[in-house]
């Protein structure tokens, strides 16, 4: 990957020469020519990058050579990056405002000491450029041209994806159904029935256990199911305790002894017939896994453990059944795979025949294995021309040949075939454990921190073009998992173990994951990027780290000041710094000498209350994470100083008293998850008018005790709401404590959000009775919640508005009388749809709440009456606290069903529906709630007992809970 980086990094040096802060400081230092003259050995030298690049394939010394000159860039980029922060402190202070320290280092003598020392540093980078500059000749290397990098805005796949949906995995029918027979049918001597599935990387093994592990059939065959990912490692202890947690759906202490967890885990499987999932196991020795097999053959008869994994002496040892054997696709199967993402389902390419035949050549190179059809074919998507895909099949494909120790080869050459700044976005994944939930909008602020993501276009944000480097390694398929979310904020995915690997080799020695006190020892000086245990940095020299992560699995009890003092004084060259989910109480003033410093998370720190105001002097800093530092009373004062900041999270600082004045000064912002007014004003905080100008502010934004703001009119309107066009979600907390005289001036309609609004939750309102004239303009509207606590609405808006409208949240209104305005038209017959994507609704503490519709009442109609509307895709329903006689009906709910201290009527209509009389009573396809997995009733009123067992005697499936 040397020659990806030095690529960048070198047009990055190039940036930094060019640009006007390092002209001044030439000027200032005399060493203008120095810098001129490196700008154009850096130039000439990128010129020939690509061309080494090809050659270091095969020429092990331009490889070297790729590698020293690396070494110098970073160097250059390092110092240079160091001027920069300098020079911008230098201006955010100012000459009249400057403060003593800064004064001194200013002064003529100092600066012309410091002069000097950074004059010597320039020329000794100058130096080693220029020797290796020379050493290029040698190799005979000729200029060559970048490749278009946005080549992933003008060719997007439109209509297709390389991810199936669930379900759809393409040529496994008959694994399918045999791994089915084996989950329902048969028994076998044991209680607890062992499946293997074995085969080599990449020929999806996991994705066919997820198919059975999902199937609604085998769900609502087994009383409970849980997944667990156990990989190289087989760690009893944490298997038990996963598979405790997920059942359980609780943390466990962490000074459990393996005694309790085993005694723990007998007890949550005896006599239950359950489903467990153990994904990749590696472990060949018998006895650990008979440790684990006693633990849990008390389960019911028919309980079943499906294993994945790569080892057929695994399979012996944890089965005494015939495995589960994968093989690979049949070339007929392999076809549909390879055209559906080579060609897309749009493309004239697919019955090309010159394109069909050289893609069925390139296809008998792929061996049938899935992921590396998926990864070819969609290397060669991006190949519009007959001599791009004779080219790839003729030189890097003829090479090689897929057989099992021969996976990463192959998925290498797709990876050579990435442009340049996808390679170390691509090989950053190393530093992520296997198996772990990426949080895509979190990767992608990595990538910004490093200076992998390149503004070409300023329109975009570099967070939207990093989102566009993500999708263009999905269409690549370099991902097998990438989660379905509402918005792009939630997007999360996953990393096939194979890929993985792949990761983990093209990032060498660069990249290292540090979880043993040997790993620590092993990790080279010049190694840049470190995921690791905390409690293993004193271990670390880590001079050169430019990425120190935590992900939290352990949770660790503190980091010491000493074990800070560490990370301060040998890693000056971090970018990234993530210490999340650590108990730790202080931050060191010190921290400012991470100046290099772009992206810091915080988060989870429950005992911090303080950051100290050295922070403000990271003018690099892009993002601040301090999400649920639950006791995090303030921020730093002087936090408009942070003039590079896009991403300020504070989510759940529930110890906030107010935000800091200057706040409104970061133009740069595109989140500020949460705005707390100042109660009293004793703070000295920031008001409204301070969110005038933060109209790049993206995801969700909660402003918190809107019940203080004084001159609430004027404030309100400064807010500017309307011009936040990119905010996804809007909520408006007013707080519990406020005056409830002290609303004349406060009025919703003074709130305006803009149309593009997602999310909309107003908490806490006790004003106006009517809802702002505002609301019937967000149409785009997909989640509402209403929370009122003495709100005065007596109805709420029509909802036939909110077409987009999938999840509605009404609570403690307790002068609602209705929702909509309309009342139900139709005839007799079947029920009208009424919202067809409405899915989750609740409704709570509405006491004087009868009816859904303003003019219907239950003496209007009897019992029997159907002409009513229904959800059709109603998923949960609760309901409580609401006298609720009459509402659209609800025969598709598959979730949960929860009524407590309401009428009957709507549950007695809705089972009533479609009920056939000639239906044979053992049919349950046919009836209302018939997939609904939980049922909770109590305090109903006028239900039958004797109708309600009847119905559910019906519903084997439920999870019933009736309290009459």
């Amino acid at each position: 990957m040397a020659e990806a980086i030095a690529f960048d990094l070198a047009v990055e040096l190039i940036t930094k020469l060019s640009s006007f802060t390092l002209s001044k400081i030439g000027l200032s230092w005399n060493v203008k020519d120095d810098l001129d003259d490196l700008e154009r050995t850096v130039s000439t030298i990128k010129d020939v990058l690509l061309n080494a690049e090809e050659k270091s394939k095969t020429n092990n010394l331009v490889k070297v050579w790729l590698k020293k000159l690396k070494e110098v860039l970073y160097d250059a980029d390092d110092l240079f990056d160091n001027f920069s922060a300098e020079a911008l402190r230098k201006d955010l202070l100012g000459g009249n405002k400057l403060t003593k320290e800064v004064r001194v280092f200013f002064s003529s003598s100092n600066q012309f000491a410091y002069s000097l020392k950074m004059g010597r540093k320039i020329k000794a980078i100058k130096v080693r450029l220029t020797l290796i500059g020379s050493e290029a000749k040698m190799f005979n290397l000729v200029e060559r041209d970048r490749p278009m990098e946005t080549s992933f805005m003008t060719k997007r796949r439109q209509q297709t994806s390389p991810f199936m949906r669930e379900g759809e995995i393409i040529g496994r029918d008959d694994d399918k159904s045999a791994l089915l027979k084996l989950m329902l049918e048969n028994e076998g001597e044991e209680n607890v029935y062992v499946i293997p599935i074995v085969g080599f990387g990449g020929l999806g093994k996991t994705a066919l256990a997820k198919f059975v592990y999902n199937d609604e059939i085998v769900r609502g065959h087994f009383e409970w199911s849980t997944w667990v990912y156990v990989s190289n490692v087989f760690d009893v202890k944490r298997i038990v305790k996963s598979i405790i947690e997920s059942v359980t759906g609780q943390a466990l202490d962490q000074s459990l002894e393996m005694d309790q967890l085993g005694k723990q885990l007998r007890d949550k499987i005896s006599g239950i017939k359950y489903l467990l999932v153990l994904d990749d196991i590696w472990n060949e020795e018998r006895e650990a896994w008979l440790s684990l097999k006693n633990l849990l053959m008390g389960g019911a008869k028919g309980s079943r453990i499906i294993i994945t994994t790569r080892s057929m002496k695994v399979a012996k040892i944890t089965s005494t059944c015939q495995p589960h054997v994968l093989k690979v696709l049949s070339d007929d199967n392999a076809w549909v795979l390879f055209k559906e993402i080579a060609f897309g389902q749009i493309s004239e390419n697919s019955t090309n025949p010159v394109f069909v035949e050289i893609g069925k050549q390139i296809l008998e190179r792929c061996g049938g294995v899935p992921l590396v059809i998926r990864t070819i074919a969609g290397t060669l998507f991006f190949k519009e021309t007959e001599k791009e895909w004779r080219s790839f099949k003729d030189n890097e494909l003829a090479r090689l040949s897929v057989h099992q120790d021969e996976i990463l080869p192959t998925l290498r050459l797709s990876y050579n075939h990435l442009p340049s700044h996808l390679k170390h976005c691509f090989a950053f994944f190393r530093l992520y454990p296997k198996d772990h939930v990426i949080h895509v909008q979190t990767l992608v602020q990595f990538w910004i921190a490093q200076g992998y993501i390149k503004q070409l276009n300023p329109s975009q944000s570099l967070q939207e073009i990093g989102f566009e480097y993500f999708n263009d390694l999905v269409d690549r398929s370099f991902f097998q998992e990438v989660g379905e979310r509402f918005s792009r904020e939630e997007l999360s995915c996953k990393m096939n173990n194979s890929m993985h690997d792949l990761a983990e080799s093209v990032a060498g020695r660069e990249s290292s994951i540090v979880d043993l006190e040997r790993h620590a020892s092993q990790v080279g000086e010049n190694c840049r990027h470190i995921s690791i245990n905390p409690s293993l940095i004193p271990s670390l020299k880590g001079y050169m780290l430019r990425t120190l992560l935590h992900f939290p699995n352990i949770r660790i009890q503190i980091l010491s000041d000493e074990t800070w003092d560490l990370i301060i004084a040998n890693c000056r060259c971090l970018r990234l710094l993530k210490l999340d989910d650590i108990d730790f109480k202080m931050i060191p003033r010190s921290i400012h000498k991470l100046k290099h410093l772009r992206y810091l998370d915080l988060s989870h720190n429950r005992d911090l209350k303080i950051l100290p105001k050295s922070i403000c002097s990271i003018q690099n800093l892009q993002v601040l994470k301090l999400d649920r530092c639950w006791e995090l009373e303030e921020l730093p004062k002087k936090i408009e100083n942070l003039v590079n900041l896009t991403h300020l999270g504070c989510e759940d600082c529930n110890g906030l008293t107010h935000m800091p004045r200057g706040v409104g000064k970061l133009s740069s912002l595109e989140t500020l998850s949460m705005f707390v007014v100042d109660k009293d004003g004793s703070h000295g905080g920031a008001d409204l008018s301070e969110l005038r100008g933060l109209n790049n502010l993206r995801g969700e934004l909660r402003i918190r005790n809107l019940g203080f703001v004084k001159n609430a009119k004027e404030k309100f309107k400064a807010a500017n709401l309307e011009e936040k066009q990119h905010l996804r979600s809007l909520v408006l907390e007013w707080g519990f404590y406020f005056d409830d005289n002290d609303h004349d001036d406060k009025s919703l309609e003074d709130l305006q959000p803009h149309p593009n609004l997602k999310e909309l939750c107003i908490q806490g309102w006790r004003g106006d009775a009517e809802f702002p004239s505002w609301i019937s303009f967000l149409t785009n509207l997909v989640h509402i919640k209403i929370w009122g606590l003495g709100s005065k609405f007596k109805h709420l808006p029509s909802f036939a508005q909110f077409p987009c409208l999938q999840d509605l949240v009404i609570c403690d209104l307790t002068e609602l009388e209705y929702m909509d305005d309309n009342s139900p038209k139709g005839s007799q017959g079947e029920p009208q749809s009424f919202f067809p994507l409405f899915k989750y609704l609740c409704l709570r503490d509405c006491p004087n709440m009868k009816s859904w519709w303003r003019k219907r009442s239950i003496d209007d109609s009897n019992e029997d009456d159907t002409t009513v509307m229904a959800f059709p895709c109603l998923s949960c329903l609760k309901i409580e606290n609401c006298p609720l006689t009459s509402m659209p009906l609800y025969p598709s709910l598959d979730d949960w069903l929860k009524l407590v201290n309401t009428s009957s009527r709507p549950l007695k209509q809705t089972m009533k529906m479609n009920m056939n009389p000639k239906t044979p009573s053992s049919s349950t396809s046919s009836l209302p709630l018939s997939k609904l997995k939980s049922f909770h009733v109590e305090n109903l009123k006028e239900l039958e007992t004797h109708m309600l067992d009847e119905y559910l005697q019906h519903l084997t499936s439920i999870e019933a809970m009736v309290s009459m």
